[in-house]
């Protein structure tokens, strides 16, 4: 049996004539480039299905367009490129296309005061469109972080108070023992609460960038908050995240307000859509935040 005899079952006709709206596969796993580095990546490759009386699109003809992931620099113009061929392979059955890559990038952090360092991975999918020849691209980045109670810390503050005036009430107060009295757990008998935090922040992007800005955006951010999880640390390094700590108090909604006003003039940026999670210590529950701005519907 020679190839041209094999049966093209998705060439019939659909038993049902109705156009879908997204149609393809989800989870291809392929090696991506950035920043000239490879990482490893899955892929959601899809286009409309217009054409209410066809039974299926080609996806190995979606599948064959990914190939080009693995040997060039990931940009919007690239993605647009990959669209169009998606397009172009779909000329008689779709009028949209969609691609979205998933994975992880790994950035070398400094340690706050020490010479060490390590790396940190932030989860970034990459989500783009090209409708009736519109094209729109997306970045979006999961950033850790610590927060800090504001209302724990100033309940912490008042014990912290209250046991002061119970040790020293009446008493001449001696700079040796007061500095004692600080340094020990009879003092300081009460910590605020705080968790790991994560703030997931999407964008929309200026098409015409010839890179995505995946490191500045984490940069932004990061400076923005204050309070970046670390990586390698040394005791100094520890004391000084929680001195950070200490000066950065935040509810979620602060948090979610600091990155509003940092991306707002983040080159490239034209809008966004930004949520912050802070997985309570204190409850079962976590407390959350939205914010966006000039984003599309």
């Amino acid at each position: 049996m020679n190839a041209l005899s094999l049966p093209d079952i998705a060439s019939q006709n659909a038993r049902q004539a109705l156009p879908l709206e997204w149609v393809g596969m989800c989870g291809v796993a392929l090696p991506v480039l950035i920043k000239g580095k490879q990482h490893a990546a899955t892929a959601d490759a899809g286009v409309s299905l217009d054409d209410g009386e066809a039974r299926g699109i080609h996806m190995s003809r979606l599948y064959l367009a990914l190939e080009v992931l693995e040997s060039q620099e990931l940009n919007p113009l690239l993605f647009k490129k990959i669209l169009q061929r998606f397009l172009d392979s779909h000329d008689d059955l779709s009028i949209c296309a969609y691609l979205k890559i998933h994975s992880q990038v790994l950035l070398k952090r400094p340690a706050l005061v020490s010479p060490l360092s390590g790396w940190k991975s932030y989860p970034v999918s990459i989500a783009a469109s090209l409708k009736t020849g519109m094209f729109h691209v997306e970045l979006k980045i999961e950033v850790t972080y610590s927060s800090t109670c504001p209302c724990s810390a100033a309940l912490a503050r008042q014990l912290i108070q209250q046991q002061f005036a119970n040790d020293f009430s009446n008493k001449p107060l001696q700079h040796t023992e007061v500095l004692t009295w600080l340094g020990s757990t009879q003092g300081i008998v009460a910590t605020p609460h705080s968790q790991r935090s994560t703030a997931c922040i999407q964008v929309h992007l200026n098409t015409e960038l010839q890179n995505f800005p995946i490191d500045m955006i984490i940069n932004e951010a990061e400076r923005a908050l204050g309070t970046a999880v670390q990586t390698a640390v040394k005791r100094a390094d520890e004391q000084a995240f929680a001195l950070a700590n200490g000066q950065n108090l935040m509810f979620c909604e602060d948090a979610a307000r600091r990155l509003n006003v940092a991306l707002k003039t983040a080159p490239g940026v034209k809008g966004f859509k930004l949520k912050v999670v802070h997985a309570e210590s204190l409850h079962s529950h976590d407390a959350v935040a939205e914010s966006r701005w000039n984003w599309r519907a």
